[in-house]
């Protein structure tokens, strides 16, 4: 069996990685306020640059601002994983703009 792709899979392979996503939906705007996000789905990274994230700052910025007491502190929920509550970074960004 060859490892190569023919002319054909090759084509199809190509519009499918150059399809734009249908909507720009986030992940944290599909959650209910009782959903828990992590980091990645909070801040813009440049390794994905295509992802949509409700706060405009990177991963150093919102841990700092965790320490400083001005943004929420996560949940931990497991030894590995830590989240935030979603309604608690939606309030968060209402006072913000209310601000």
């Amino acid at each position: 069996m060859s490892s190569k792709l023919t002319k054909s899979k090759r084509q199809n392979v190509k519009s499918i990685t150059a399809q734009k996503p249908i909507s720009n939906i986030s992940v944290f705007d599909a959650l209910p306020n009782s959903g828990y996000v992590r980091a990645a789905q909070l801040v813009q990274s440049p390794k994905r640059p295509d992802s949509t994230a409700p706060l405009p700052f990177s991963e150093p910025t919102l841990w700092r601002e965790v320490k400083a007491g001005s943004f929420p502190k996560p949940i931990k929920l497991s030894a590995r994983i830590t989240a935030w509550n979603v309604g608690a970074v939606r309030a968060w960004l209402l006072a913000r703009e209310e601000a």
